[in-house]
């Protein structure tokens, strides 16, 4: 089983480097790590009393990485998550924050659970968790998967703008799709001609 640290650095070469895309609500971003979480953190990594663009540009991979590690595993709490489903959860909580856990929260209800949604993994997520991945934890982790996959979609159903976030420019599957669909089954992975039908409507 890996390690969570080969986890964060399967992330960051995943995250990529330094982009600064005005269609991403993130801002200015560096090996996945965004302006705003350097600002949250204090970051001024270049000494001028204000973190800005320039201190993302002098993010390290091996900061990034112990960032990850930190503050999107250790303080949420995603270790407390049965094993199968962690890696898909600490990925997405870097790319989405508490997101990633609202997402699971709301499945573990569409499952029957009892369980607030509220973005933060406490007793009862935990407890709801272990119990939805008995007897098979891979289940768990594939509808996660795909829950992920559709809230991607809806992001891009509603914002014209993230569009090219989940489509890439030739009609094929964006980078948000690719990333969710890493983590489920293959029998599971839209096929071309189902994504084309999915995203007809984008234009």
């Amino acid at each position: 089983m890996k390690s969570v640290r080969q986890i964060a650095e399967e992330i960051v070469a995943r995250e990529g480097g330094f982009v600064d895309d005005p269609d991403d609500p993130g801002g200015a971003t560096n090996f996945g790590v965004t302006i705003h979480t350097m600002r949250r953190l204090g970051l001024d990594l270049d000494g001028d009393g204000a973190v800005g663009v320039a201190d993302v540009r002098r993010l390290g991979r091996e900061q990034a990485v112990d960032i990850f590690v930190t503050h999107y595993h250790e303080r949420p709490g995603v270790a407390r998550l049965p094993a199968a489903l962690q890696p898909s959860v600490f990925d997405m909580y870097v790319n989405a924050g508490r997101n990633a856990v609202t997402i699971l929260q709301r499945l573990l209800r569409q499952m029957g659970m009892e369980v607030a949604v509220d973005g933060l993994i406490g007793p009862q997520t935990e407890a709801a968790a272990a119990e939805a991945a008995r007897p098979d934890p891979i289940a768990l982790r594939d509808a996660y998967g795909v829950a992920r996959r559709n809230y991607y979609f809806r992001i891009a159903d509603a914002r014209p703008a993230s569009r090219k976030f989940a489509r890439s420019r030739a009609g094929g599957k964006g980078g948000w799709i690719l990333r969710a669909e890493e983590f489920i089954s293959p029998r599971f992975h839209l096929s071309a001609a189902a994504f084309r039908e999915r995203t007809a409507s984008w234009g």
